[in-house]
């Protein structure tokens, strides 16, 4: 397929086409066999790029730091805490500024509508780190481990549990997109983003993807190819949303027995970090049919093909 992205942002899944997924997801997987036969892709030497967080990380900061050093990029780390952004300089002149100095721009922050902005304020591509929205770093790398691990995509089934955010809106679009069952186990009273509900039905009316919302854990976790676990809140909530959240999660933590109600041979999934001992236990995080650290490596390799498909 021909690289559609160069010189564009990557911003969500919920704008991009399966083929463009299915490209950036493949042309991970080759950075990846690269990267373990130590093949020097210094692609992008001589490109600068900043990378802008707003938000604490480990493992997307870590990722990007070394794909950038793999493809050659000067990677400039911002702190917002240092910069006249915190003093209110509005961001469409922070926006315009930056992208004269740099050839692209990396941002993990908040609200969906700051990458956005900037998106439309700056020339040079913009990449979403992650925002309330969407993960679209996190996408990638969750379907390369899937297709290393089960071989495909499509026909499998998925089984979630977790706080309805960034991950699994974005895991949401791509179940839809690429005709996998989704089963979203909540408890009542949690409602999903209406944007990403509404383009998660229509692409799964194409492919014919079950996205399906349930109280019902057992039957979430039956024939799931992958059970994946998420945090039960999310940073930037209140103490009485988080106090709330995990009381309300506590019948669908996954456990070594929820995990034997799905499929023999599923897999475990977590974007990290995990709370062991909330949403998942240190049992299931440990047992062999965690790939949580394959999972947590292929971020690097997600990013570098995100790097390399948007460079100018």
């Amino acid at each position: 397929m021909r690289n559609t992205f160069k010189g564009k942002d990557y911003l969500a899944f919920k704008d991009m086409t399966k083929e463009e997924i299915e490209f950036v997801t493949d042309l991970s997987l080759d950075f990846k066999k690269k990267w373990t036969a130590r093949e020097p892709h210094d692609y992008l030497k001589g490109q600068v790029w900043a990378g802008l967080f707003e938000k604490n990380s480990t493992r997307t900061r870590n990722a990007l730091e070394r794909a950038a050093a793999d493809l050659g990029i000067k990677l400039v780390y911002l702190r917002p805490d240092e910069m006249q952004m915190t003093r209110g300089e509005p961001l469409k002149d922070t926006a315009r500024i930056l992208d004269r100095y740099f050839d692209g721009l990396f941002i993990r922050t908040f609200g969906h509508e700051i990458v956005e902005e900037c998106a439309s304020w700056m020339e040079n591509p913009v990449i979403n780190g992650l925002t309330a929205l969407e993960h679209p770093t996190q996408g990638i790398a969750d379907l390369m481990t899937i297709k290393e691990k089960k071989g495909k995509l499509e026909g499998l089934k998925i089984c979630y549990s977790g706080n309805l955010y960034n991950v699994a809106y974005t895991t949401m679009i791509f179940c839809a997109t690429f005709g996998m069952d989704l089963s979203i186990a909540c408890p009542a009273g949690l409602e999903p983003d209406p944007e990403i509900l509404q383009e998660t039905k229509e692409r799964a009316a194409k492919t014919g993807a079950k996205i399906v919302f349930t109280q019902d854990f057992d039957e979430a976790l039956k024939d799931a190819d992958i059970v994946y676990g998420m945090s039960q809140y999310s940073m930037g909530q209140s103490d009485e949303e988080v106090a709330y959240l995990k009381e309300a999660f506590k019948p669908y933590q996954i456990t070594m027995e929820a995990m034997k109600k799905a499929k023999s041979d599923a897999i475990f999934m977590h974007c990290l970090p995990a709370h062991r001992g909330e949403e998942v236990t240190d049992e299931v995080m440990e047992c062999e049919q965690s790939v949580i650290f394959d999972e947590g490596e292929n971020r690097m390799h997600s990013i570098k093909a995100i790097l390399a498909v948007v460079a100018n």
